[in-house]
Parts: structure tokens; sequence; C-alpha cells
């Protein structure tokens, strides 16, 4: 019923939409970049952040910082706030905010089975697990003997079960190549992500597609180049691109024949969104493209927050949230590391 949320909206959602509208205007802004990147030690970037919205997180770290410290606190401030609006949500904006952590999920589950197969420490693995993909079960993981035994405990015990059940079986874990895997549940994860907003409909419906069209589109090219000069044969490619998305079905058929770069740079001119994108980089070029992705991305995700009574805006915060994590952890690497002269190479400014 597209045009009538505004009737209804607010009895559940006002009140959350209003605090992530407040969430979203503490954000860093360019002048905040700025001045981070004129920082000459780790102290300098703390003293700067602690004027921001980061600042309680990080006022009682003692000196010398460490980059992993900053992005942690920073990490921690993101989940807060999560959690913070997921104890205040109702049905269906609960479950939407509880799909926004099953891409973490699938990280987390993914670097726990890596590192079973290489017989790495469960406490250390665990560590390095993102906060936002933590689950009740995620401990037992580790514990498993070998890939079936895995497999059971993944699937009973985890949101991800549905993801599992339809598109991997115990004996594909056995010999499957773990980004083969971490790629087929992306894609479970997002179709199934796309039926849900499509369900809810309105606003939410039209502008989360666009936003996960668009992921689905970046994916189906980063696996695209990822797998050029594997023996990733052109049928398993063409299976790990999602089912929906502006490259579906005609682009995701030229993308699967590609052989290098430049190929996929032409299937990708056919789409005027896109050619922006790669109008940007020089021919056989892809180490730019992450990064004007994100560009991209991040232009979409602002957008999001130019209309009202809808839930994208969670997704386009908890996002934003994310590229600023990743803003700052760059920036903080490029001065421990004394390489300020790169500093802008992959800042992507949100506002």
């Amino acid at each position: 019923m597209y045009g009538f949320e505004a009737l209804t909206f607010n009895v559940d959602g006002g009140f959350l939409e209003a605090i992530v509208r407040g969430y979203r205007s503490g954000l860093l802004t360019a002048a905040d970049y700025n001045n981070l990147c004129q920082c000459e030690t780790l102290d300098d970037i703390k003293m700067h952040l602690s004027a921001t919205e980061y600042g309680p997180y990080l006022q009682n770290e003692p000196s010398p910082l460490h980059t992993t410290t900053i992005v942690e606190k920073c990490t921690l401030k993101l989940v807060d706030e999560y959690k913070h609006m997921m104890c205040q949500a109702t049905e269906p904006l609960s479950t939407f905010l509880e799909y926004i952590t099953y891409g973490h999920m699938i990280d987390n589950v993914v670097l726990i089975v890596t590192g079973t197969l290489h017989e790495r420490d469960v406490q250390e693995l665990l560590e390095k697990c993102h906060p936002l993909g933590m689950f009740d079960s995620i401990a037992t993981l580790a514990v498993a003997q070998n890939m079936r035994e895995l497999y059971r405990l993944v699937l009973v015990d985890t949101p991800l079960a549905p993801y599992f059940s339809e598109c991997i079986t115990s004996e594909d874990l056995d010999d499957m190549n773990i980004e083969i895997m971490r790629n087929t549940l992306y894609k479970a994860y997002l179709e199934d992500f796309y039926r849900f907003c499509q369900k809810l409909g309105g606003a939410t419906a039209e502008i989360m597609s666009d936003l996960l069209a668009f992921e689905a589109d970046r994916r189906a090219v980063n696996i695209t180049i990822n797998s050029i000069g594997t023996e990733l044969t052109r049928d398993d490619r063409r299976k790990l691109f999602s089912s929906f998305g502006l490259l579906y079905p005609y682009g995701h058929e030229e993308l699967a024949v590609c052989e290098d770069i430049d190929q996929v740079r032409a299937v990708m001119e056919k789409y005027p969104p896109y050619q922006s994108i790669f109008s940007k980089l020089s021919y056989g070029e892809s180490l730019m493209l992450d990064k004007a992705f994100y560009e991209e991305e991040v232009k979409r995700l602002c957008l999001a927050f130019e209309q009202q009574f809808h839930y994208a805006v969670f997704f386009a915060y908890m996002r934003l949230g994310e590229q600023e994590i990743r803003n700052l952890m760059w920036i903080s690497e490029c001065v421990a590391q004394n390489q300020k002269s790169r500093v802008h190479d992959s800042v992507v400014f949100i506002f």
C-alpha cells in the first residue's frame, strides 16, 4: 500500500526513526576527516575524536594507542547503537534489524570454519569475530571435530540454518573452497532479505530494492574479477550471482564469460548507473574499483534519508557507520605506518 505509510508508521516506528536520524547527525563530516588526515600520531586522532560521538569510547584508553584499539572502540559504539535500536523495535522492524547482521554472521561462520580447518585456537578465533555477527551457539562451531559435525551444528542452531540447508550439503563442506561457501551463503542471504523487503511493501520495498540490487551487482562484479584465472567454471561462477539486480539476467550471462577486467568493464558500461563508476578507472585497472563502488554506495545510502516512513534508514545508517569505521582504520594505519601521502587513497567522505 504505497503512499499510506504516514498514517500508521509512527505508531511503532516513529520513535526509532527519530533515534536513527539523530545517530546519523553524529557521523563524521568532511571537515572532521580533513582534520584527522592532518594528524601526526594516533594520540592526535584520539584527541580529534574526543569532540565527536566516539569521545566517551576512547577517553579512558591509555597511550600508546594501537589502530586495533581505535577500530575496536568505534565498532563498539556502532554495536551499542544497534543494540539500543534492537531493544526498542517491534515486528516487523526487529526482523529487519536482524537481517542487517546476517552478513556479519556469515563472515564469522566462515572465519571459524577456516580456523577449524587450520586447527587454530578457539578463543583467538572468537576474538576476531565481528560483534554484530555473534550468536548464542557461535562458540560451539569451533568445538566441532570435522566438517560434517560442523554442518550439523550450524544447520540446527543458527539463524543461517535455512541458507545452509538450501545451498550447501555436508559433502560440499568437505571439499568446498571457503570463498565459494561464503559467496553461496551470501547469495542466499541477499535473496532472502530482498524477498522480505518486497513483502514489507511501500517505500521500504522501493528503497531497499535499489540498495540490495546495488549490493548484488557489486558482488557479481567482484566475484567475476576475483575468479578470473582460477579453476572456477563459467557455470559455477553464474551460480554465485544473485537472482535480482540491474545486471540480472543478461548482465550475469555476459559476466560469466569474462576473461579479463576490460571485458568486465565493457559489460558494465552498458548499464548507465555503473558507467560513472568505471569511467573513474583507467583500462586494465581494478585496484581503485572498491573505492569507486563504496563512493557510489555511500551516495545511495545518504539518499535513503531523504524520504520518511520507511525502514531503509536503519540499513543505511548501519552501512554508513561501517564505512566510517573503515575510513578511521585506514587513516589510523597510514598515520601509524608514517604513510600520510596515501591517507586519501581509501577514505570515502560520507557528507
